[in-house]
């Protein structure tokens, strides 16, 4: 892709407003908060202490919007204090020498930037606390007035998690959502597998279930009944529909047993929608009694055998346990000992200091961002303050904010957050000269645009920066400040910031392209990885341990969600492919999927403990795990890889479970075929 192309790609993308689901309750009860805290700042520390709490209670709001399983509390909390102390120990090193906070600037924005090490609610919330102690730091006049402001700051954080734990609107709100997509998830894909029996399914809304299910102790003791256990369910049902419906191991093709799975299809469909419903509302389960009576006799009429019945009266079992897990009449409790254990705040630490320090090494993408966004941040400042305005934060305010690891993400946000500040701020002048608001007054148009805000924060980054230029506007009116001492400065120093941005990654960039192909052996080494452990499980039943499946299939899950978020980074960036076309991409992508589904069948067959060894299958998961590792290296070193040697090894005869295990294992190895003749072209 061009460079013009992939800017004007960029820039559409940073405008454009999704319709999403809006939280006004949610909204509401943040805004409260913030009035609450710029209200009593007003009436008895006056309007600099007020502006300093409201960023405080404003901060730690947001917090409270990103998307994290954690407890909200503990997010306002966490972004409250941290910007309290970044705060006052910005206050001291500037005050005294301007060298000295340039250096603390330094270090806070490169520590920032390796927080993304993380993950993104990290990255996000360390990069708003370094922007706003930009600002932040210039309120206070002496010590003891910086140690007030970094008190009212951190008061700011306290009410909002009060006003969280105190008024909590859909409690498990985020968990329900996220268990009840994947049962809905899996409805849609029995509902595809009636007319594709070789339906592809994404996994993402199953691994996005799986993190919202881990939890901390408290919250394992608190959580609903029905958010624990579906979950494993659903994880379980997935292959079992998957070989009911493909030819290769279930049903035939055509004739009454591909009626008939078509029947319990239907029926699992509604089944698992009705827990779905259940699940997302807290509501009791309502089941028709036409999918009941399909399920509770899963083998009438007698048309199914073998495989196909056994998977057939698994299914049934499986969605009997789901519907008495969602039913919240069901009276089950969760054993904490049983739940997947987050840890604490505290047990982050070392987790968190592991993640960074592996980033710490030539190359890594986190490193490169953070590197980037000290030098700009550093930049910036000392550019704001060479400028004849005033108010110089601006411009590294602006660039810590919009500086993302990936180039889409960091040029569409500054051009959406340019956008955004110059209506949000014409919005909030022309306000201002008409209105000539009061103190007062500019503090309620303050927190009305603070509200507006968190309302329409998920409908695009623009919409979100245009309530938030105009929540600025009014803040600072609120201290006297005028008008046209903020509004021309802002506008002029947002792009400036926004320039550095850009200009930085054009020139230290971290490209995503020249790492696809790497990213694309890791997913084939998770595959071979996942499918060699199954066939173990053929090869010794009494002595292979279940749990190595379970580990290899998250694996590459992981693995796949890497590649195709690598996939879409790229597709945006102005890089040429380097050996690995769009197309070729593309089609080893769908044949590494592919793959994956044909281990998932043989996964669904596994051979209980009592069964005998399968024969052939240890040679066959051995020559797996070998040519995929080597086949991992020449994808890395730009070769075809072969899959010859592992073809000769398939099973032969009638032993039990060798039909079952020669049909998946031949879509395998197509699959693989697949992959190789994408590379090649």
């Amino acid at each position: 892709m061009s460079w013009l192309r992939a800017l004007k790609d960029t820039a559409r993308s940073g405008v454009k407003i999704e319709r999403t689901r809006l939280e006004p309750l949610v909204a509401v009860r943040a805004a409260a908060g913030l009035a609450l805290v710029i209200g009593f700042g007003l009436a008895f520390l006056g309007p600099g202490a007020a502006a300093s709490s409201a960023f405080g209670a404003f901060t730690a709001a947001t917090a409270s919007f990103q998307q994290s399983w954690r407890p909200r509390p503990l997010l306002a909390l966490a972004s409250g204090l941290t910007l309290a102390v970044s705060t006052f120990i910005g206050y001291l090193v500037g005050s005294s020498d301007t060298g000295l906070f340039l250096l603390l600037l330094a270090v806070w924005s490169f520590a920032a930037g390796l927080l993304w090490a993380a993950g993104p609610v990290a990255g996000i919330l360390a990069s708003g606390n370094v922007a706003i102690m930009l600002v932040t730091v210039t309120l206070p006049t002496s010590l003891p007035q910086a140690a007030g402001h970094a008190a009212v700051i951190a008061a700011g954080g306290v009410v909002q998690a009060l006003l969280i734990v105190l008024f909590p609107v859909r409690r498990w709100g985020a968990q329900r959502d996220a268990l009840a997509d994947a049962l809905a998830a899996e409805a849609d894909y029995a509902r595809r597998l009636r007319h594709d029996p070789v339906a592809p399914f994404d996994p993402a809304p199953l691994m996005r279930a799986r993190d919202a299910a881990a939890v901390t102790v408290r919250q394992a003791r608190r959580r609903p009944s029905e958010l624990h256990g579906a979950r494993g369910l659903a994880e379980r049902i997935r292959p079992v529909l998957a070989s009911l419906a493909d030819p290769a191991v279930g049903a035939p093709a055509e004739g009454p047993a591909r009626d008939r799975v078509r029947e319990l299809l239907a029926a699992a469909a509604t089944v698992l929608d009705a827990a779905a419903r259940a699940i997302r509302r807290g509501d009791p389960l309502d089941l028709p009694a036409p999918a009941l009576a399909v399920l509770q006799a899963p083998d009438l009429p007698e048309v199914l055998r073998g495989a196909p019945l056994r998977a057939a009266r698994r299914l049934a079992a499986l969605l009997a346990d789901v519907l008495e897990t969602a039913d919240p009449r069901s009276g089950r409790t969760a054993d904490p000992a049983e739940s997947m254990l987050r840890p604490s705040l505290a047990g982050l630490v070392p987790l968190v200091l592991r993640d960074v320090r592996a980033e710490l090494r030539p190359g890594s993408p986190i490193l490169r961002h953070a590197v980037r966004v000290t030098t700009v941040a550093c930049a910036g400042y000392l550019i704001g303050q060479e400028l004849p305005f005033g108010h110089g934060y601006w411009a590294p305010m602006t660039s810590v904010m919009v500086m993302r690891p990936d180039f889409t993400q960091t040029w569409s946000r500054a051009v959406a957050r340019f956008a955004g500040t110059l209506v949000g701020v014409g919005v909030a002048t022309a306000i201002v000269q008409l209105a000539q608001p009061g103190m007062y007054l500019s503090g309620l148009l303050a927190v009305v645009s603070a509200a507006l805000m968190y309302v329409l924060m998920r409908t695009g980054y623009a919409v979100g920066q245009l309530f938030l230029s105009a929540y600025v506007v009014f803040l600072l009116g609120m201290g006297g400040v005028r008008w046209d001492q903020t509004v021309p400065d802002r506008i002029a120093l947002t792009l400036v910031g926004g320039v550095l941005a850009m200009v930085a990654y054009a020139v230290y960039p971290a490209w995503e392209t020249p790492r696809l192909r790497d990213r694309l052996a890791d997913w084939l080494a998770a595959v071979g990885r996942y499918a060699a452990a199954v066939l173990e499980q053929y090869a010794d039943p009494a002595g292979a341990r279940r749990a190595n499946v379970r580990e290899t299939l998250l694996a590459a899950r992981d693995a796949r969600i890497a590649w195709q978020e690598a996939l879409a980074r790229a597709a945006g960036e102005p890089v040429r492919h380097r050996g690995l076309s769009r197309a070729a991409a593309d089609g080893a992508g769908e044949a590494l999927a592919a793959a994956g589904r044909h281990a998932m069948l043989l996964e669904a067959h596994l051979p209980d403990r009592a069964h005998e060894p399968v024969p052939g299958a240890a040679e066959l998961a051995a020559a797996l795990r070998r040519a995929t590792e080597e086949g991992a290296k020449a994808v890395r070193e730009r070769r075809v890889p072969e899959w010859d040697g592992v073809r000769e090894l398939l099973p032969e005869g009638d032993a039990p479970g060798s039909a079952v295990l020669r049909g998946a294992a031949e879509q395998l190895l197509d699959a693989l075929d697949e992959l190789s003749e994408a590379l090649r072209s």
